[in-house]
């Protein structure tokens, strides 16, 4: 699914900053979020002896200290546009349970979407 396919635009800006951060940090994951206020937060996976974060809680974990009041929509992008884990799904829900989690691939097309 891509924006030719009806994706709206502000979720495309998403998939393209996570796709954006997955590249410029040669991770195998990134992800992009939207908060209520339309700012935008992107993220890479973190791995440091003492702290490892998924793409998603990084970029949730970017929101929350920032100060965003909720999220609109999450999206992911790794090689096979495969699912978060659920620690990773459930940082999104605790501030929005009914946000979208966008799943694409390394070429940003979107291939599923985790509804609530």
């Amino acid at each position: 699914m891509s924006q030719a396919d009806g994706l709206d635009p502000e979720d495309q800006k998403i998939v393209t900053l996570a796709r954006a951060v997955r590249a410029r940090t040669g991770a195998a994951e990134g992800a992009a979020i939207r908060d209520t206020d339309g700012r935008t937060y992107s993220a890479a996976t973190v791995s440091l002896p003492s702290l490892k974060l998924s793409a998603l809680q990084a970029a949730v974990a970017a929101a929350v200290s920032s100060g965003a009041p909720g999220l609109e929509a999450a999206a992911v992008v790794n090689a096979e546009a495969g699912a978060p884990d659920d620690a990773s799904v459930a940082a999104v829900r605790d501030l929005a349970p009914a946000a979208p989690v966008l799943l694409a691939d390394a070429a940003g097309e979107v291939r599923s979407v985790l509804a609530p």
